[in-house]
């Protein structure tokens, strides 16, 4: 049976994932099978395995640190927000039900032999179990009823290293008072702090790093300083979903209330000369030149706040004067001519889209959730030098598209998507992760702008990716005192 050791946060954003993620790398680099695990995630951002189930992203971003192929036994329970109340529970990677919060307060203890199951399997197959939490432990509220904290920890007996993020400030009084709060069986799990996101001279911390310690009786295994990486984030409270400066090619993306893998995009953010933005009202949309309206967790309510917002108006002018728009998932079918919903998936009825792409789209209750890969078909017109070029993504969504009019997009066998003249969407999740579609992208965008720049930064994703990855493990080995941390977790180093 594997090891197992957990991290846990005094808040959300606190930096669990990526702790997570860069032991995960270091085990494998000192020659241990490690497996990443989160008993319940509560996301938009979502992934799908190559056998076509649903998991946090955040998982999947860790089992690409530890070198393994993404697991859907890595995250059992995916909770994903529909509204203020409730989320859409996907359970071992398929849709169970939708549920209120406080249903699915009352309903938790029903998932512990399906989150034990999930764990037990994974821990027969690895050496280490890096087990993550959610939010806070300390949410005294939650916790008769806890299943992803101290609540997962006993149920796995794993001992926990608790993150805080000094970068918001108050760090020294969230760890003590998550610590005041814990019960004396979950204090005595506690085995060590990891002061993260530091910015300065760590000697001027060390004071308060042992007034922590005798205060606790805890020790600090390390300070992490502020990392700017480039490693795929999964809470809605990222830093790259905030405004930038407009470069030589500018690419907004609509800031949806309920925007979803908002990932597919980073990829833009890497090309010299090219700017991406996220917008969320017409002061800040600008005069870009491509709009990309990103994937939902409910498509219906999202188009409206489009119509509310006066974002609807901006978007189909800027499509007017022929510049170019750009739908993936839920995004590809707001531009379609109408979104029915007759079976009450989202509320049920028919509402207009925008009218840019001739598609009509029907809900259904079956998800579909997908992997697919091919080469672009021949394409004509705006859009012509996507011809020809493999992409490898997955589907996620309710409902199926119908063409009425205009271009198919087909990716492989399958018909993927939608062009119609400078406007074109798909339901591929990863469509821009390969650098010839991004590369052919901005060329299109770039000549029509009357631009001349260069050759374009090449890069492969894959190893940028793990070049990261090696980055974020070489920072937290020497950060934290790892000798410790193996004795905590029952290892060797």
């Amino acid at each position: 049976m594997a090891k197992v050791i957990m991290v846990q946060g005094t808040t959300s954003n606190a930096g669990k994932s990526l702790t997570v993620a860069a032991l995960c790398k270091i085990f494998k680099q000192d020659g241990y099978k490690a497996a990443p695990f989160k008993s319940q995630n509560m996301a938009l951002n979502s992934f799908i395995t190559k056998d076509g189930l649903e998991m946090g992203r955040a998982q999947a971003m860790q089992a690409e640190a530890a070198g393994i192929e993404p697991d859907i036994r890595m995250n059992p329970i995916l909770l994903k927000p529909t509204g203020e109340k409730g989320s859409q529970i996907v359970l071992n990677g398929k849709v169970f039900k939708d549920m209120s919060a406080g249903r699915y307060h009352n309903y938790k203890k029903e998932m512990i032999p399906h989150i034990m199951k999930a764990y037990n399997s994974l821990a027969g197959e690895y050496d280490v179990i890096v087990i993550e939490g959610a939010g806070s432990p300390a949410e005294i509220n939650l916790k008769d009823m806890d299943i992803v904290n101290m609540g997962m920890a006993k149920l796995t007996d794993a001992p926990v290293i608790i993150v805080g993020d000094i970068d918001r400030g108050g760090v020294f009084a969230s760890l003590a008072g998550t610590m005041l709060l814990l019960d004396a069986e979950e204090k005595s799990r506690v085995k060590g702090f990891v002061i993260n996101k530091f910015r300065g001279d760590v000697n001027l911390l060390l004071p308060g790093l042992r007034m922590l310690e005798e205060i606790t009786n805890v020790d600090v295994l390390g300070v992490v300083p502020y990392l700017n990486i480039d490693i795929d984030d999964e809470d809605s409270l990222s830093e790259r979903l905030t405004n930038h400066a407009a470069d030589s090619v500018d690419i907004a993306v609509i800031r949806l209330p309920r925007i979803s893998n908002f990932t597919d995009f980073n990829v833009f953010s890497m090309i010299e000369g090219v700017s991406l933005r996220y917008v969320s009202n017409i002061r800040d949309f600008g005069n870009p030149d491509m709009v990309i309206v990103p994937g939902t967790k409910n498509t219906i309510e999202d188009l409206k706040w489009l119509r509310q917002t006066g974002l609807e108006i901006k978007i189909k002018k800027h499509a007017d004067e022929g510049k170019a728009v750009f739908g993936i998932c839920g995004g590809y079918q707001m531009l379609g001519e109408t979104i029915s919903d007759p079976q009450y998936v989202e509320g049920g009825g028919e509402i207009e889209g925008l009218k840019l792409l001739k598609i009509k789209t029907v809900f259904s209750k079956d998800k579909t959730t997908t992997q697919n890969s091919g080469v672009i078909n021949k394409l004509s017109g705006f859009y012509e030098k996507l011809s020809g070029i493999p992409v490898e993504g997955y589907e996620i969504h309710m409902g199926e598209s119908e063409i009425i009019d205009g271009i198919p997009m087909t990716i492989g066998n399958k018909m993927e998507g939608c062009v119609n003249g400078n406007v074109a969407g798909s339901y591929i999740h990863g469509f821009f992760d390969n650098s010839r579609t991004v590369n052919a992208i901005i060329e299109i965008l770039a000549d029509k702008k009357g631009l001349l720049l260069g050759e374009l930064k090449k890069f492969d994703m894959k190893k940028y990716k793990e070049s990261q990855y090696d980055i974020l493990a070489d920072c937290v080995r020497k950060s934290l005192d790892m000798e410790k941390i193996y004795e905590i977790a029952g290892m060797k180093k």
